[in-house]
């Protein structure tokens, strides 16, 4: 089973930027499809980006789309989430899940295994 640990929320100013990291932990990377989701107060929660472990294919959210970007890096088991020009709707608890890979040569934002969730606040 593999677990995952998000770090690096807090609180920005809008237009600032921040990024969340993703340790992985249990098995390799290249076998699982990590996926940011988000939960805002009082809102579901909603995908937000995914890439693939095994060969990098992304996938994101119209909402973030030219913002944030994700990215790998095996070596390390960590997965990172770079949040540019965040705005106040981007507040909310982030969270870092896991599953094992579609068939498919897509990104699915689907989830199996969860970390605890970091909080990113944008707010002046």
């Amino acid at each position: 089973q593999v677990q995952v640990v998000e770090s690096g929320g807090g609180l920005v100013q809008p237009g600032g930027s921040l990024r969340l990291s993703c340790a992985v932990s249990g098995d390799a990377l290249d076998r699982y499809a990590i996926v940011w989701f988000r939960q805002a107060p009082g809102k579901e929660r909603e995908g937000v980006s995914c890439i693939r472990g095994s060969d990098g294919i992304t996938s994101y959210d119209d909402s973030v789309k030219g913002r944030f970007t994700i990215s790998r890096d095996n070596a390390k088991n960590t997965v990172y989430l770079e949040m540019n020009g965040l705005k106040p709707e981007d507040t909310a608890v982030y969270y870092c899940a896991s599953d094992f890979l579609s068939h498919r040569p897509m990104c699915v934002m689907r989830a199996r295994w969860w970390g605890q969730g970091t909080q990113v606040t944008v707010s002046s």
